[in-house]
């Protein structure tokens, strides 16, 4: 069930808003009935019709993206840069980004056009695991990688605990590539924590997303998730 003016939104009408409007003004019928009370819950079987045109309802979709680097986390852009939803050309719905990963970060990104479920998973009061895989500068030890399994304060905000895996180290090079599993999504997360133990990062990259692995995926490919695979993800958020 979703609200009908997020379901007139969704559909490309009009905005939230704007859907409200009409909705008060009585231009809008379920199922034949006007309706000019906002909160309505409408579900996939129900007409909807706004000025005596009937609306389209999509199916949900949910995708598993490896987002490539270089690629905004967004369905369009004011710069005409690429964005994620310009891998979708074959897909009929109008999808969107399950929050975002930075321009320069790649990996596993979730792309959907159910809002119900988006909202889920990115509510700060769900847990889910996110594991990024980092290369930074420095050598890297479980001495000064302590720090993130505390509570942090970045950029004047307290960041919850994380678990870290040192997977390797080059003394050459001065580099060393890190595990970091967190299950908050703030802008910069993992970048900022990792600087503010002395690591600045190099490359970054999303492995996993909850029990959700990129597997043989390759950057700029996508594939859709089984029925089962939603529902274990939303089984793992916490509330």
């Amino acid at each position: 069930m979703q609200r009908l003016q997020k379901v007139i939104a969704h559909a490309g009408i009009a905005s939230r808003r704007k859907a409200e409007d009409y909705i008060t003004q009585g231009r809008v019928k379920v199922n034949g009935e006007v309706v000019r009370e906002l909160g309505v819950q409408v579900n996939q079987k129900d007409q909807i019709e706004v000025d005596q045109v009937p609306i389209y309802q999509e199916e949900p979709v949910y995708y598993m993206f490896y987002k490539p680097r270089g690629v905004i986390s967004a369905a369009s852009d004011d710069k005409n840069r690429t964005v994620v939803t310009d891998y979708f050309t074959e897909t009929s719905e109008r999808v969107y980004p399950v929050g975002r990963l930075d321009y320069n970060t790649s990996g596993l990104l979730l792309v959907t056009n159910d809002g119900d479920f988006s909202q889920k998973l990115m509510h700060p009061k769900h847990e889910v695991d996110k594991v990024y895989v980092a290369k930074v500068d420095g050598v890297a030890s479980n001495k000064k990688l302590m720090p993130l399994t505390k509570r942090m304060t970045i950029e004047g905000k307290k960041v919850a605990p994380a678990q870290f895996a040192i997977l390797s180290t080059d003394t050459k090079k001065q580099t060393s590539i890190v595990q970091l599993t967190i299950h908050e999504g703030r802008n910069h997360q993992v970048k900022n924590m990792l600087k503010a133990c002395g690591f600045p990062v190099e490359k970054l990259k999303r492995e996993r997303y909850g029990h959700l692995a990129l597997g043989n995926l390759r950057p700029g490919e996508y594939r859709s998730l089984h029925k089962n695979e939603v529902n274990r993800l939303l089984e793992e958020t916490k509330v």
